[in-house]
């Protein structure tokens, strides 16, 4: 799966450094946008429900999967982005549990897929030392690193 975010240039180690949550949802909508996988209608959706059902999206500490329903006009395509921000950025003030790092944002055309994507996204972390590793990642090179080790 780490190479399919290198071979789609669906990766984006970014040097900006977002002000919120908010921002940061933001910030990893550009690779999505780049692709044509959503438009900003989509990450409005996101922001939305995470100010309407909390930080739902940080699913471990230090990684996100900013995602809204399937059925959202702004999903243009199927895809998964991923963004490295440089330093973890909090969703909830006080509970560091809840800050991220690492953003998984997800769009898909149909409900089955999205939920394919997150399963498939969900093995991927599971990995030993896998969200340790990517969490240290600062340039293509770490990443590149990364993949060789886990064979990905």
């Amino acid at each position: 799966m780490l190479r399919y975010f290198l071979e789609n240039g669906l990766i984006n180690i970014t040097d900006k450094h977002p002000k919120n949550w908010e921002e940061a949802i933001r910030v990893s909508g550009e690779v999505m946008k780049k692709n044509k996988l959503v438009t900003d209608q989509y990450i409005d959706q996101v922001i939305s429900d995470v100010k309407e059902y909390g930080p739902y999206i940080v699913i471990v500490p230090g990684v996100a999967m900013p995602h809204s329903s399937a059925e959202n006009s702004g999903v243009l395509g199927t895809g998964i982005g991923l963004t490295i921000m440089p330093e973890k950025v909090s969703f909830e003030d006080g509970n560091p549990e809840k800050d991220a790092k690492l953003f998984f944002m997800l769009a898909a055309k149909d409900h089955d897929t999205h939920v394919k994507n997150i399963a498939n996204l969900s093995d991927m972390l599971m990995e030993d030392e896998m969200v340790d590793d990517l969490l240290k990642v600062k340039t293509m090179d770490d990443y590149r690193n990364v993949m060789k080790k886990h064979n990905m």
